[in-house]
């Protein structure tokens, strides 16, 4: 079987950004960072260029589809703003013509604590909750394309 690249986006201001490769067990984290919007696209485009379109596929969190807010005016503009970057995801997955999917927030384990991160996944590099977000979108899932 052909490796798949699985990436996983947790979109925002501090875009968290995954990479796992599945070999036929399930997504194997390769990378785990909180990077730029445009960091995470430029990784992506290298990541094009070693492994081809057809081996990747993205998983992006898309925080248009949630219902539930709670906070203030600031944070229902930070609401605003991921809901913004999920919309400029998606745009330049069909522009760059990407093998992409865009995942209800609760179909994903988010906000998972550094600690059980590290039981459950086996990564022992430093993260942060994006970094966490976006990994849990690609660890050991199966790559169907």
């Amino acid at each position: 079987m052909t490796k798949k690249i699985l990436i996983g986006i947790d979109t925002g201001v501090n875009t968290g950004f995954a990479v796992a490769i599945d070999s036929g067990n399930g997504g194997d984290l390769q990378k785990v960072e909180c990077v730029s919007i445009t960091q995470a696209m430029a990784n992506i485009t290298q990541l094009v260029a070693e492994h081809g379109k057809e081996n990747l596929k993205l998983y992006i969190e898309d925080a248009r589809l949630r219902t539930w807010f709670t906070g203030g005016r600031e944070k229902a503009q930070g609401v605003g703003s991921v809901k913004r970057d999920a919309q400029i995801w998606e745009d330049w997955c069909k522009e760059q013509e990407l093998n992409y999917i865009m995942i209800h927030p609760k179909a994903n384990a988010t906000k998972t604590k550094a600690d059980v991160f590290k039981k459950r996944t086996g990564w022992v590099g430093r993260t942060n909750e994006h970094a966490r977000d976006a990994a849990m979108l690609v660890f050991r899932r199966i790559a169907k394309h």
